[in-house]
């Protein structure tokens, strides 16, 4: 059986050379070791084998990793659905977060951010293919919500986080993806900071990465599978 450090060796292999046939630099791409429900122990050794950036979709367990990993320079990005009665330890503990998609949400953090820590890097999710079963804003939705973030002290708004319907078929794969950096080019106009495209996973990665993603988050593929 592989170990954790083949199997992110395999996927940071998969993302350079997604990279190289679309013509970009593979270290322009940060690979997001998405470690839920994994014990700290694999994320450790994750970490030893050279990943930095892990997300976490449980808000207690991702707090209490962050705990007992806090000796590690690791950036702990928060990926899940988030309830507005729930911001604090997002804010108190988290580097970033990927899933804001309401003003509400985002005011709390940024009240409740602490004053030591540098502001709450921020991505707005945008729910892409119009499923109602996922979070996100609408593209139509999309500007005022920036402009928003974007005046808000406690945070640093980033770029945009997308989960797009699956699909088997890259072609289809790309449609979804394409519409995501058309909306991150047209932000970019008003927000020349916006550095991150968070999009692709394991299924879809070689199409996000055509497509301008600046972030994939692999979980099963580096960790294995979840109980």
């Amino acid at each position: 059986m592989s170990t954790i450090t083949e199997r992110l060796n395999e996927a940071q292999a998969r993302i350079d050379a997604a990279a190289a046939l679309a013509g970009r630099v593979g270290e322009s791409i940060t690979l997001l070791a998405v470690s839920k429900t994994k014990p700290a122990e694999m994320i450790r050794e994750a970490y030893l084998a050279g990943a930095r950036d892990f997300g976490e979709n449980y808000l207690q367990e991702g707090v209490d990793k962050i705990e007992a990993l806090k000796h590690l320079d690791i950036t702990w990005h928060f990926i899940g659905p988030l309830q507005s009665n729930k911001t604090r330890p997002v804010a108190e503990h988290f580097d970033w977060i990927h899933s804001v998609d309401r003003l509400k949400i985002a005011q709390r953090l940024s009240e409740q951010r602490p004053d030591n820590m540098a502001p709450l890097n921020v991505c707005i999710q945008v729910n892409i293919s119009a499923e109602q079963s996922k979070s996100g804003v609408t593209p139509d939705q999309l500007p005022e919500l920036a402009a928003q973030i974007a005046a808000l002290p406690g945070l640093r708004l980033r770029g945009l986080m997308a989960i797009p319907a699956p699909e088997s078929d890259p072609d289809r794969q790309r449609q979804a993806l394409a519409r995501m950096k058309h909306l991150f080019d047209t932000l970019r106009v008003g927000y020349p900071s916006l550095d991150t495209l968070s999009m692709g996973m394991s299924d879809d990665l070689e199409a996000a990465v055509a497509e301008g993603s600046t972030m994939v988050r692999i979980g099963t593929a580096i960790f294995g599978t979840r109980k």
